[in-house]
């Protein structure tokens, strides 16, 4: 192999490495580990809210998760609520808040702008869906970024590291579920409407 052809081959797998990067050199073990048990999370998280929740509440939770995802744009303002399940109670459905996914620094970016708990990261394009990676803070806090392999004194994670999947739904809501959140819950479901 020529020199020319070296150089070829080696632009090509360093632009095939930085075109296939994604939220996977970002996340730490144990995220990715919570990503991956997701449907179990989110199985469970259903089992506990069914135990006690309330006919209302579960009809609400089911037209969320049972709702097909579709592709399309998802920038924009929205009005969204955090539903938890599991966990502490059967489940507790927040109201409305405002929410906001805009470009920053090239990539799609979520935001939860009002309400007590904020929460805000990076959306990384996976199989027609979105992986989130953020973190929660507290109204009055300077938003906190998402740690990654970055959890101080050896820790696995930092409990306002969050970790998901956002994904447009057919009839134009968007959900971004969280898996096995690190307090209160055993899943979480943000219902996004514009």
């Amino acid at each position: 192999m020529g020199k020319l052809e070296a150089f070829a081959l080696i632009s090509f797998l360093c632009l095939s490495t930085a075109a296939t990067a994604g939220w996977q050199e970002h996340a730490s073990a144990f995220d990715a580990q919570r990503l991956s048990r997701l449907d179990e999370s989110r199985a469970k998280g259903l089992d506990e809210a069914t135990r006690g929740a309330s006919a209302a509440d579960l009809a609400a939770i089911h037209s969320l998760l049972d709702a097909q995802p579709v592709s399309g744009s998802l920038a924009g303002n929205w009005r969204c609520r955090t539903i938890k399940l599991g966990g502490l109670t059967p489940d507790v459905i927040y109201t409305w808040f405002r929410c906001r996914i805009s470009e920053r620094d090239g990539a799609l970016f979520f935001e939860k702008l009002s309400g007590t708990q904020r929460m805000s990261g990076f959306l990384y394009p996976q199989d027609g869906d979105f992986v989130y990676l953020g973190a929660s803070s507290v109204k009055g806090e300077k938003p906190h970024a998402y740690s990654g392999n970055g959890a101080e004194a050896g820790a696995a994670a930092t409990p306002d590291d969050q970790i998901g999947v956002l994904s447009l739904l057919a009839d134009g809501r968007a959900r971004l579920e969280l898996p096995y959140p690190l307090q209160e819950s055993t899943f979480d479901v943000i219902e996004l409407k514009r």
